[in-house]
Formats: structure tokens, sequence, C-alpha cells
């Protein structure tokens, strides 16, 4: 990772006119703000008027037109005004991927109140962190998912398929809601060890949902994919724009959202023509073959550092967005074009959007030279509200703007590291601090650490990103124990990070060291811990060797793939580490060795090196009739062995 920082108050400065140049550049954008009055709840309300019959929403299960989403939006934000939803009430929304989770958020705004989405999957006591500390007094989930839902203070409203299509005519009043109003809320990992939420404005979401129909054409005729899991802000730029638009907006099934290969044919037989996917997928996308047929003329991306250029001839455009979720979602973006011969920088993240202004800063908040290093800051109109009852962690993060002679002009300090191009564009150079992108999602270490050190057999720990190439990407921690108690295995440490934190937050691999390495000022030094092949890692429960060459083979591919250097034939697959996107690379590798296609649910049903063999030893069987299993098992062996 990239670890250069910003310049000091000795570096030297811009000159007044290289200092001026850069802050009208900085901010040009601005002047174009949306200052619509026109509000996401009021500009999905039109597309009732002129579109009442076309498709606003799909998903596996069920259709709704713009008359009907209307007429179910509108009963359900009178009936949560009724029970005392209103202006900056927060209401979450706890559901599965859904026409129903975008029926509930819709009316959560046109109540007034602002929705808070929240992944059914998180684990209970997370749930019930943010639920508190939010002050959430309602819950919008479906039957479903409420079972699990924590208790709480707050009230449990049950929505069902029956809402919606048996909704009859109610009108909704605009001018309710102001842009000062809170329209959501979204929680990220914490640097304090608990969740953070970012409250964002309507005025804020106005301004990104304009910019994004102008810059990108959005159509009523477009056809949108609703990949992202919910709880992930960049979800906000596939349904706000594209709603307010009035396009359709398919919900992608789950069984496509693992597999590049197979959301490319979702996306070809659906004839999407906008989708949204993280950036492991995008960089994969765009190395597939695709049919003439394909309608898809925009993949946008985001969240992560794009490492890949389009090959020439793509029939679809890239676009590379970043922005943090406290900017609402996109400060800047751009096309990726193919990349010239011999280019070894990596693609940029565009220029700013309209409304944002983008500044570079040494630590002083001076503007450093074009071509330096320095600390993005964002201002403008996308700069959200602060964070939910954490005075003290907004006035740190969001500072008052010294470029903008406005007394409340705001900037928010990314930690991000960055530089100016020639060409005005922005490359993403990391970070300043130890924050982590997972697989899109913000992880502060320290939240894990938090959890960790809650273990009476920890006594101190440190967490980092470890990536092998531009595919691999894990989490790894390094832990000291507490002599006094027994040694925990890798399972149990997984087991008690998996009560409190989500599924991407769990290390891939426990390290033991007899202490964590210190700086000369007494802080963790990061450069020297030892690296996962140089060392052992902490054992899983009831490890078995692998007893056949196929197993092992097996057990090789899961210990290559996920960096843990021990993996016994019984160890779970998704215990030990594995995730989906992990699970699609173990089926190519599997197809690469064995010749056997198999479909990605089978690591799900089978996820240990021992149900995996006799799962491929079987479609084998089953694929060469004409062959014994005997003869079967002899080509297995030879092709495991070479």
């Amino acid at each position: 990772m990239y670890k250069s920082q910003p310049h000091t108050e000795n570096s030297l400065h811009c000159s007044p006119e290289s200092q001026s140049e850069i802050l009208a550049a900085a901010s040009a954008s601005s002047g174009q703000i949306f200052a619509s009055e026109r509000l996401v709840p009021d500009m999905v309300s039109d597309q009732v008027k002129r579109n009442p019959r076309r498709i606003a929403l799909v998903d596996d299960s069920m259709q709704v037109t713009y008359s009907e989403l209307d007429h179910c939006t509108n009963r359900l934000a009178h009936d949560l005004q009724a029970v005392g939803a209103g202006p900056d009430t927060i209401v979450a929304v706890c559901m599965r991927r859904s026409v129903l989770m975008v029926v509930a958020s819709l009316a959560v705004m046109k109540a007034g109140a602002a929705y808070l989405p929240i992944d059914p999957n998180y684990p209970s006591e997370r749930l019930s962190f943010i639920l508190a500390d939010a002050k959430v007094p309602f819950i919008l989930s479906d039957s479903m998912v409420a079972g699990r839902l924590p208790q709480g203070s707050w009230q449990i409203i049950l929505l069902d398929r029956d809402d919606v299509t048996r909704a009859t005519s109610s009108t909704w009043e605009t001018g309710r809601i102001c842009p000062d109003h809170l329209a959501y809320v979204i929680y990220t990992s914490g640097s304090t060890g608990t969740p953070k939420g970012v409250e964002i404005t309507h005025k804020s979401l106005s301004n990104l949902v304009l910019w994004h129909q102008k810059e990108f054409a959005v159509t009523a005729e477009d056809r949108v994919a609703q990949f992202l899991s919910f709880g992930f802000d960049a979800a906000v730029t596939e349904l706000w724009p594209h709603l307010a638009a009035g396009a359709m907006l398919h919900v992608t099934p789950e069984e496509f959202r693992s597999s590049p290969e197979l959301l490319k044919d979702w996306l070809v037989a659906h004839e999407i023509t906008i989708a949204l996917v993280p950036t492991f997928f995008a960089e994969r996308l765009i190395m597939l073959e695709w049919p003439p047929k394909a309608k898809l003329r925009l993949l946008l991306t985001g969240a992560e550092a794009l490492h890949r250029y389009p090959p020439p001839g793509l029939p679809f455009a890239l676009i590379n967005n970043y922005g943090p979720t406290e900017a609402t979602v996109v400060a800047t973006s751009g096309r990726v074009e193919s990349a010239k011969q011999g280019c070894e920088q990596s693609p940029p993240i565009g220029r700013p959007i309209d409304g944002a202004e983008v500044y570079i800063v040494d630590q002083s908040l001076h503007p450093v030279p074009r071509g330096e290093v320095g600390e993005l800051c964002i201002g403008g109109a996308g700069v959200g509200r602060g964070y939910v009852n954490s005075p003290e962690l907004t006035a740190k993060k969001f500072a008052p703007n010294p470029f903008m002679n406005r007394p409340d002009a705001r900037l928010y300090r990314t930690g991000d590291l960055g530089r100016w191009l020639p060409d005005g564009q922005i490359e993403y150079m990391g970070r300043m601090d130890d924050l982590i992108k997972i697989r899109g999602y913000r992880v502060e270490p320290n939240e894990i650490i938090a959890v960790l050190e809650t273990h009476p057999a920890i006594q101190a720990s440190a967490v980092i990103e470890q990536r092998d190439g531009e595919e691999n990407q894990r989490l790894v921690a390094y832990l000291v124990l507490n002599r006094a108690q027994a040694a925990p295995t890798a399972s149990t440490l997984r087991d008690h990070l998996r009560r409190r934190l989500p599924e991407y937050m769990i290390p891939a691999a426990f390290i033991v060291l007899p202490e964590l390495p210190l700086t000369a000022n007494g802080k963790i030094d990061y450069k020297t811990l030892p690296n996962l092949d140089v060392i052992a890692i902490l054992p899983n429960d009831n490890y078995l060797s692998p007893r056949t060459v196929l197993e092992d083979k097996l057990s090789a591919m899961v210990s290559n793939l996920l960096g843990v250097r021990q993996v016994g034939v019984n160890d779970n697959f998704f215990l030990i580490g594995g995730h989906s996107l992990f699970g699609t690379q173990l089926i190519a590798r599997i197809q690469d060795n064995f010749g056997v296609e198999l479909p990605l649910r089978t690591v799900f049903e089978f996820p240990t090196s021992a149900l995996l063999a006799n799962e491929i030893e079987r479609v084998m069987v089953t694929k060469i009739g004409e062959m014994s299993e005997d003869e079967v098992h002899s080509v297995l062996r030879q092709t495991a062995s070479g």
C-alpha cells in the first residue's frame, strides 16, 4: 500500500500564481451546483405523471409500475407519519434485497424521515449497536428477516408483497421536505472500535442525482442493475438517479452476484444498459467476451483502486468513480480509456463532479504543486452533515473550508492521498492511515482489534491487509497471547468475532507473535510484521491432514488462495477466510486442474476438501460414463499429481 505522506509545513508550497490556478481548477465545478428544489421523492413522483404504467422495479418474484410504486409508498409514508416519523427521524430498513427494500426506503423519505439501510446478515450485536446509536424508533423489515432482529425500544413494521400489489390510490403532498433535512444515514466501520453513522441531506443527494443523470444521459429507456448490498453507500447511486429518471431497476438475483461470468450472462439476458459493480467485478467483466446483442452502455465502478484498463474495442464505457460516504458517494468521476503501450500508471479517478470541490493539500491545508502527493479534501454540495450523535468526531473530520469565502462552507478530510495529473484528472495514491478497503467496504482495523482484545486469551493485536497480486485480498491478524489463558484456535476466534462483526471484517489468518514490533515512538511497526509464508499460523480445530492425492491438491489450492498455511480436509472454506469471490476463483482453478466444470454453489454445498473431492469424483464418474470408476480415479490421480 502506498504510504507516502503529504507535504509538511517545511515543504515547498505552490507559488501564488500556481496556487490560484490550482484552487480555480479545484472549485471550477462548484458553480454548477444543482440548486433544484425538486428533491428525490418529488422527482420519482414526477415519473408517475409521465409514465404511470412503465415498470419501475423488478426482482425475481414481482414487478411494480411507477403508478403502483407511487401509491404504495404514499400509503406507507402516511402510516409512518401517523406513528411519529418526520424530519430527521431515522427509520431503519433491514430486509432482503428486493422490490420491497426500495419501496420502504422511498416511503421513509416521503414521510420526511431519513432511511438507514442495514444488511440483515450483520451480527445481532452490531445490529443492536447501530439501532441504539441512531436512536431508531422504527424498523421496516420483512417476515424472513424480522425473526433475526434484536429486541429493543424500536417498533418493527413488517412489509410484504401485498402492501405493494394491493395498495390503493393515495396522494402525497410535495414540499413537506426541506433540502437540509436528512435523506439517509449509512454506518461505516469506525476507527474508535465501533461503527459510525454518516448523515446525508436531501440537498446533497439531489446534487448527486442530477449530476449523474446529466453526466450519463440517463433516460426512461435505461434498464439498470441493482447489484450492490443495500448497506453499501454506492447503492444510493444505483437507486435514486435512475428511478428519478423513470428508468427500470432490476434487482440482481443472489446467484448472479458471485461470478463475473454469470453476471455477464444475466446482464445480457435482461438487456441491462447501466450497471455499477465493485472493482473486483469490473476488472473481470471488462476482460470477458461480450456478444453483439449486449445492451450494456455503462459499467461504473469505484470504492477500491482500479488496476486494469479496458481493452480496445470494449462495447461499453468503463467509468471510475471516487468518493467517501461522507461526501455523498461520488466526488470525482471519469471514463477510463484503453491504456497506451508501456503505461505503468493506475487508471485515474477522474475529475471533480458538478458541485464538488476537490483540493490536494499538505498537513497545513496548503495546496501542493501539481504532480505532488497530498491529502484529498472535499468541499461543495456533497459534503454530509456529519456523524450521528458524534459532534467531536464531526468537528475533527468536517473542518471549515479555508478556500471558500462562506461561513457555512466545510471541507471533509478524506485521509486519502492523491495528485493532480497534467490533464486535470486525479491519480489515487493510497491512504495516510491504516484504513482498508475490502471488496468495496471500508474497514477500520481498530474496530477489529477492539473486538479481538475482548477475548480473554488475547493480550494485544494488530490487523493489516495483505494482497497477493491484484486478485487475492485478505485481512491478517497478528496476536500476542495472554499466557494465563489457554491458547485459542482460529475457529474459536472467528466465532468470537462473528458475534459482533460482519463477515467481510473477519481475518483470513491469525498469526501468533511473542510481541508486536514497535517503532522508536512506541507505535506498531507494520513494516516489520512477518509475512504469512515465514510464520506459523494459529491452527484450526480438529486438524486432519489430506488422505488422498486429490484431497491434498484441493487443500493446497485453498491454502494458496486464502493465504492459510495449513488447511485440513475438514476445514470449512468459509470459516477459514473464504468468501464468494474466492469461491469463484477456486471453481476456476478446479476446472483448470481437473477439467471439471462446477457451479459456484458447489463450494457452498461442499465447503471442505474432503466433501469437494468426493463431489469432483462423482461428477467425473457421471461425465465419463464409459469409464469405470477405477479408471476415472486413475485419471484424477494423474491430473492431481501433475
